[in-house]
């Protein structure tokens, strides 16, 4: 109806207004729910062309409408705003209509556009935890929503298969692994556990024997006075106090916190710290012992990794490994150097200079010819446009904590010349904590993504169990509900809060069957989908009638294409979530208070059905965007 009114108001200009009007002065927005009205004109940017009082504009204006158009009821004009009430016969057609629809919400028309959206993106040397939960969710709900807004989509992630931290993992499997009679290390299939935990175990290892180093390390110059040269100036100023905050800390959690501030200033000078560094620098040589190994431990996680998508319900059409893109980064920067965008230290380093766009000098090759994140992030990016040279942008879907690396990274794409930079976008998410802070992964302090959807599906278990209405259901059948209400959940928690703001995680909440919860939106859809094989149509396009309250749910429902499309252009899963919550909430409302089957006014009913079914529909299409199945019964 707006484009209808806009087209109208245009081609009839001159004798509304006595002037050619610009298309951008015709603005709507939605009607204040304290007055009267469907849809609302914006009436201030015609005041100054037309030099006349908002009230009279928006006389002239209304009454027009009402002359012209036939689905114009009435209008009244508050404070330089059109308020117009549109028929009910137009919202009995616009029902007609998105009825037929199957696919209504979804664009039908391809935009010649397309996104690549990354997401996941781990590391391999520990499995994947709550923080990539939302990270996987959020990117999988955006690639579905864009596609729903008629964009071509690449859903992709970059694994991190390379670098320090995956060094760390290896060289606490060789040193710290237990080995067999045969002098044999355990492996995943030795000890049944999932690939990815194996690995993750050694990581942990890792940083506790790093740690104790580097206690024990700091100990020793304590002992000798801090008279090593290779003490800092802040070390020999801050450990002396530690030492004794330590020897007087009598709470172990206290006494660990400064346990390892202590070890921090020594850590980078320990063996282990030097046999991770000298790993590094064998596996990018290629030396094959090392390569070899990096080899079989990455292909452990990727195993565990495989089962974890699998049960979350994810894919993904193209895999970047940073192995890879790590090289085509580090001859770029060659390249650059070259060109003059790089610049080399005395020590060899590499190093870009953005002061001039107000931020400082970031490396972006090590003194020893190793790249670091910026490198491989610079090559990944390149080979993306090249593999496919008809993408319009690429989406990362990476934390709020990155925020300046990809402000670096596309001010470094931009200086070395590619004009598609200007095209990449950080979808930047608040970090997840835990009811007592921070995830760690270092110290082993985070919540397991494989053990919470197991722990969901459980407590889902147990409440539907206690719930009842599960009688007749196969052994199957319930475990697939069970499953379909603990990850529904767990998901819709997730992708419910803004992308930009931090959350809390509470998994109890996230399988309650009452407030703003994925179950709750499940059970009215069965709920739906249980009245719908009792009533039957009759005649719906010649018998139809509606009141206020069904045209309210009408106009709520009639709303979802423009949601999808906000939540499309904002990348944002949220819009679509909470506005799915409210509907389910109106209608819930409406149920309550107005019968569906036992209404005698066929028209009457046959509105309610309508109505029904399309809120049933829009649920699912909405609920299948966040990644979220829903049951047919519950």
């Amino acid at each position: 109806m707006e484009n209808k009114i806009k087209a109208l108001l245009l081609e009839n200009s001159l004798s509304v207004f006595g002037v050619k009007i610009d298309e951008k002065l015709i603005q709507f927005q939605k009607t204040r729910k304290d007055v009267d009205g469907d849809m609302t004109l914006v009436v201030f940017p015609f005041v100054k062309v037309l030099k006349s009082s908002p009230a009279i504009v928006g006389e002239d204006i209304g009454r027009f409408l009402k002359e012209k158009l036939e689905e114009v009821e009435s209008y009244n004009i508050v404070s330089g705003f059109l308020n117009i009430t549109l028929t009910n016969k137009y919202w009995q057609n616009i029902l007609l209509e998105m009825s037929k629809d199957e696919m209504f919400g979804c664009s039908s028309e391809l935009s010649d556009q397309m996104y690549m959206v990354e997401y996941s993106s781990p590391n391999t040397n520990k499995p994947l935890h709550l923080g990539h939960m939302r990270n996987i969710f959020l990117g999988y709900s955006v690639s579905e929503i864009l596609k729903a807004n008629g964009h071509e989509v690449v859903k992709t992630q970059i694994i991190n298969d390379r670098g320090i931290h995956i060094c760390k993992s290896m060289v606490a499997w060789e040193q710290f692994a237990s080995k067999d009679a045969n002098g044999n290390r355990e492996t995943p299939d030795s000890t049944g556990m999932k690939g990815d935990h194996f690995v993750g175990k050694y990581y942990i290892e890792f940083d506790q024997q790093v740690t104790k180093q580097g206690f024990e390390l700091a100990t020793s110059w304590k002992e000798s006075n801090y008279a090593e040269s290779i003490i800092s100036e802040e070390a020999k100023e801050k450990l002396p106090g530690l030492f004794t905050a330590y020897s007087n800390a009598e709470d172990d959690k206290k006494k660990t916190s400064i346990y390892r501030k202590i070890a921090a200033f020594a850590v980078p000078f320990t063996q282990l710290t030097k046999d991770a560094k000298e790993m590094l620098v064998k596996w990018e040589a290629n030396e094959p012992e090392a390569y070899s190994l990096w080899e079989t431990m990455n292909n452990w996680v990727y195993k565990g990794f495989d089962k974890t998508y699998e049960r979350m319900e994810v894919d993904f059409d193209k895999i970047y490994y940073e192995s890879k893109t790590y090289l085509t980064g580090r001859d770029l920067v060659k390249d650059g150097l070259e060109k003059g965008v790089f610049y080399k230290k005395d020590d060899g380093s590499v190093w870009v200079d953005l002061t001039d766009e107000g931020l400082d000098e970031k490396l972006v090759l090590r003194a020893d010819g190793t790249a670091v994140y910026m490198t491989q992030d610079i090559g990944t990016a390149i080979q993306r446009f090249k593999d496919f040279p008809k993408l319009n942008g690429v989406i990362y879907t990476v934390g709020n904590e990155q925020d300046y690396h990809f402000q670096v990274l596309f001010l470094i794409l931009k200086k070395l010349g590619y004009d598609w930079a200007k095209n990449c976008y950080h979808l930047s998410y608040g970090m997840v904590d835990l009811p007592d802070g921070k995830m760690k992964s270092r110290e082993g302090r985070v919540v397991d993504a494989d053990d919470l959807m197991e722990e969901v599906v459980q407590m889902a278990k147990d409440s539907t169990q206690e719930r009842g209405h599960i009688e007749g259901m196969s052994e199957i059948e319930r475990e697939n509900l069970y499953e379909t209400i603990g990850m529904g959940g767990l998901k819709y928690y997730l992708l419910k809060v803004d992308p930009q703001k931090r959350m809390k995680f509470n998994p109890d909440e996230s399988i309650e069957l009452n407030g703003n919860t994925g179950p709750f939106i499940q059970y009215a859809y069965a709920r739906i989908n249980s009245l719908m094989t009792k009533v039957e149509l009759v005649n719906p396009e010649t018998e139809m009638a509606i009141d206020y309250a069904e045209k309210d749910l009408i106009k709520q429902l009639n709303e979802f294409p423009l949601v999808i499309k906000e939540a499309g252009t904002n990348f944002s899963p949220a819009l679509i979530a909470n506005y799915t919550f409210e509907l389910v909430k109106n209608y819930n409302s409406f149920y309550q208070a107005f019968s569906v089957m036992k209404e005698e006014n066929i028209a009457l009913k046959n509105a309610r059905i309508l109505i029904s079914q399309n809120t049933g529909k829009v649920i699912h299409t909405a609920m299948r965007l966040l990644g979220i199945h829903v049951p047919n019964r519950m």
